[in-house]
């Protein structure tokens, strides 16, 4: 059953995708690799613009893809991307997490990365997943745990910034800590055959901290997180200003380094 559309913490913002276009299966879905089979076929949830999607095609085909998104302008960008990569295999559309448009035992793969966390009631959407899935097939998820960003050198103001994260997520009834929950989650979704894996995100190179925390100086400022927090009362314009130029100082520094933690779960259905 469909429920009421949930509210995007971080939005759409060039920023925000900026992000999101980078992710690729060796950074983003390394320990589903094993079951990228030739010939299966994956529906991608939450596929943004499509990076992964379209990776996913070009491993499965001849297997079918479909990439859905509740955005309607992120997936012109990711058919915009199939378009480009000429995949006859692969096609994006709009779609519903909790109400997924395809019949019971459709995919051999239902993938989701950065999803649960964005979703009220990630135990429903888990079961929808289940639902499309093929007996036997893989429900793969994967989310951060922002409870376990850790950086250095260490700074109070991007302690400010988390927090802020933190309160606005809860605000929209979401669970930022994902990570550290998908495998109760999964559980109680009606999965038994289950297995937990975790991996980290690092920036720590000067290129990767010039584009982290880049990324995050423009979001602070400019994307969903800086309209939420302001309209919640969490910060105003000085201190989006300051969590900014926190992210530049960070992103100068020859000891910076950040580390985001990820849960992943390979669920049998």
């Amino acid at each position: 059953m469909s429920q009421p559309p949930d509210n995007y913490v971080h939005g759409h913002h060039e920023s925000v995708l900026r992000s999101h276009s980078v992710r690729t299966i060796d950074n983003s879905a390394a320990y589903l690799v094993p079951h990228l089979e030739p010939g299966r076929s994956l529906l991608d949830v939450g596929c943004g613009p499509g990076t992964i999607t379209v990776e996913f095609a070009q491993r499965l085909a001849p297997g079918n893809v479909v990439g859905i998104d509740a955005a309607s302008e992120v997936v012109g960008k990711a058919a915009a991307l199939v378009e480009e990569t000429s995949l006859e295999n692969c096609t994006v559309q709009t779609g519903d997490t909790y109400a997924l448009d395809f019949a019971d035992d459709t995919f051999d793969i239902v993938h989701a990365h950065q999803v649960l966390q964005h979703v009220r009631d990630p135990v429903a959407a888990l079961r929808e997943m289940r639902r499309v899935a093929r007996p036997g097939g893989v429900v793969a998820v994967r989310d951060a745990d922002y409870g376990g960003f850790t950086w250095a050198p260490p700074d109070p103001t991007l302690d400010q910034w988390l927090d802020i994260y933190h309160q606005i997520t809860a605000s929209n009834e979401v669970e930022a800590n994902a990570g550290r929950y998908l495998l109760g989650w999964v559980h109680e979704a009606g999965f038994t055959e289950v297995t937990m894996t975790a991996s980290t995100w690092v920036y720590a190179t000067p290129e990767q901290r010039a584009w982290w925390g880049g990324l995050w100086a423009d979001r602070a400022r400019q994307s969903t997180y800086a309209t939420e927090a302001t309209s919640l009362g969490l910060a105003d314009a000085a201190d989006l200003e300051a969590i900014a130029e926190a992210f530049r100082k960070w992103s100068t520094q020859a000891s910076g380094v950040f580390f985001i933690p990820h849960g992943e779960i390979i669920a049998i259905a």
